[in-house]
């Protein structure tokens, strides 16, 4: 069985800062780590692995050469290869751009049978990659997933979180699943596993390596962009009112009144 696990090295969330000039977030100097869903994504693949007795974990990233250090992360949890998609005309991707780079590097790998990642990063909260991926390869999808189980007959049967519950989706392989925290509680890795992953080579792909059209790469091929980020004004106090319900009522309508009137 052939698995791979999408990742993303993400800011600390204490660290995050934006660049005013082109919206973007500032990654050098900031710590980075495994988007925290991601990690469950990790645990998920080796578990599939261990349980079936055969088969691969890769894990693939797409961006700038820093994040190297995240796919060494997941190699000394016992991930079995790495792979970067990093070139500089990948620079600025959306969701879209990404997906579809990200599939190109499936793609390249020779495909899958389960791909896994987590439900969302937690800098963007689209949740839009691992669908958008899907939709690429022409596979299909079954998001926020908090029990997978992977039959020997080439199908899947997962538990889909809802707001009132979870629905029982079956389907067949190859597709892609999107994993919440509930599923798992992921390991740390051990001494000889960060030895491991320390001497390891990873694959790097860039614009060359992968059967793609170079207009729908980076911030050319993005339907979407940021145009302007800015910090949300600073509420005021409030007002408070003092005495009984009935005074306290007459000096609040005219309040309100005043705001509608001023906002319309």
């Amino acid at each position: 069985m052939k698995i791979v696990v999408l990742i993303k090295q993400v800011p600390d969330t204490t660290d995050v800062r934006i660049d005013r000039e082109t919206n973007t977030l500032v990654r050098e100097g900031v710590p980075s780590i495994i988007n925290p869903f991601d990690t469950y994504a990790i645990e998920e693949a080796l578990r599939i692995r261990e349980g079936s007795g055969e088969g691969t974990v890769t894990v693939m990233s797409m961006g700038p050469p820093q994040v190297e250090g995240a796919l060494r992360e997941a190699l000394s949890l016992g991930a079995d290869d790495a792979v970067l998609l990093s070139d500089r005309a990948f620079a600025g991707s959306d969701t879209w751009a990404t997906s579809y780079t990200l599939a190109a590097g499936i793609r390249k790998l020779g495909g899958a049978d389960v791909i896994l990642c987590g439900k969302q990063a937690i800098d963007g909260d689209t949740a839009q990659v691992g669908p958008g991926v899907a939709q690429f390869l022409d596979i299909p999808q079954v998001t926020f997933v908090r029990k997978l189980e992977v039959a020997g007959d080439g199908t899947a049967t997962a538990q889909r979180m809802m707001d009132d519950g979870y629905d029982v989706v079956r389907t067949p392989l190859p597709a892609v699943f999107t994993v919440v925290k509930e599923i798992n509680e992921p390991r740390l890795p051990s001494l000889k596993g960060k030895m491991r992953a320390k001497k390891a080579e990873i694959t790097v792909w860039g614009q060359g390596d992968l059967d793609v059209d170079a207009a729908e790469l980076g911030l050319d091929g993005s339907p979407t962009r940021v145009v302007r980020v800015f910090a949300p004004e600073p509420r005021g106090g409030g007002v408070v009112f003092e005495g009984d319900l009935d005074e306290s009522l007459e000096k609040l309508v005219p309040e309100i009144v005043g705001i509608v009137k001023g906002g319309s």
